[in-house]
């Protein structure tokens, strides 16, 4: 059996999290407003073995983790000077990497800052969350251009949600979306731009904003375009919710992956036997990105939306979360 990682949790009264540094820094926990939000898949442990590179589906164990410098597998162009023609896997550099991580307690909080350190593309990359009095989660993000040559990246946060049947997304009304896949659900894909919440399908518009409503098994992958200011990202259950506020000029994007009754893993390689019902689980991503995901070769052509960094600069973002109640 391979060992458990080791951890460690930051807390402030009710609000908590806990993150492993041996499995890239992984967010296992995060317990906000009374709940724990992150979804664990019921049959892998957190350990690096137990992963899979996959964003096709609900990834490895669960939690949250960092794919950066780019989010789909991709080899770099041959123009992009310092790295050409390097291939970089799927959910990028730093998630089966161990980074070096400090935990200490400042003026605002306990905090824990984990720095990875990549090639070919020079950079170093920081990740410092706060966990805030008053029920709050600060993430700060850095990419430093450890090099001599200007370095082009793309990241976006990969958190993993269980998806119930009172599970809401709620973004700004109107945002602009398109579909990248779509697999037991007829969405309209390629160019065609849908206002969030309504997507296209057939002759009709389906509301995606309440995942579970559209069907027992299906998945579909989005790209939403976030305004130019700030903005929330809210995930509602129930009388509960997630907000999860970035900034439009810093996360022009989000991604939003739902699997809903998704053949577990466990069950693929058996036998069929037809007395037994299938394991199935069903998760949400909503996470926020820096340029378009989620080639980075994809978004340094014909999109030219990825975030370049001159030598010796570095760029920064970040993104904060609290919990609140629903309003009667």
């Amino acid at each position: 059996m391979p060992s458990s990682p080791g951890f460690a949790t930051l807390t402030s009264g009710a609000t908590s999290l806990t993150l492993l540094p041996s499995l890239g820094g992984r967010v296992r926990d995060v317990t906000i407003g009374g709940r724990q939000w992150l979804w664990h898949h019921p049959d892998a442990a957190f350990t690096v073995e137990s992963e899979d590179a996959s964003l096709g589906e609900a990834v490895g164990s669960g939690g949250l983790d960092e794919c950066f410098p780019t989010v789909a597998a991709c080899k770099i162009p041959t123009w992009v000077e310092g790295a050409a023609g390097a291939r970089i896997a799927e959910r990028g550099a730093l998630w089966q990497q161990e980074c070096d991580t400090e935990v200490g307690t400042g003026e605002f909080g306990n905090f824990a800052n984990c720095t990875w350190t990549i090639q070919p593309l020079t950079f170093e990359f920081s990740r410092c969350v706060t966990v805030r009095p008053g029920g709050l989660i600060e993430f700060a993000y850095t990419a430093k251009n450890t090099g001599t040559r200007r370095a082009p990246f793309l990241w976006a946060a990969h958190p993993v949600f269980p998806l119930t049947d009172a599970t809401q997304i709620i973004l700004p009304q109107g945002t602009k979306a398109r579909v990248w896949k779509a697999d037991g659900v007829a969405l309209a894909g390629g160019d065609t731009l849908h206002a969030w919440p309504k997507v296209r399908s057939g002759g009709t518009l389906v509301d995606l904003s309440r995942p579970a409503a559209l069907g027992e098994q299906f998945a579909c992958t989005l790209s939403v375009e976030l305004p130019k200011t700030a903005t929330e990202i809210v995930l509602q259950e129930g009388s509960v919710r997630l907000e999860m506020r970035v900034h439009g000029g810093e996360m022009a994007h989000a991604a939003i992956r739902i699997n809903r009754g998704v053949l577990a893993p466990t069950d693929r390689n058996r036998s069929l036997m037809p007395w037994r019902r299938p394991r199935t689980y069903s998760t949400l991503t909503v996470g926020p990105c820096v340029g378009a995901p989620e080639s980075l070769a994809d978004a340094l052509g014909a999109r030219d939306s990825v975030r370049w960094v001159e030598p010796g600069a570095t760029a920064r973002w970040g993104m904060t979360w609290q919990a609140g109640k629903v309003e009667a």
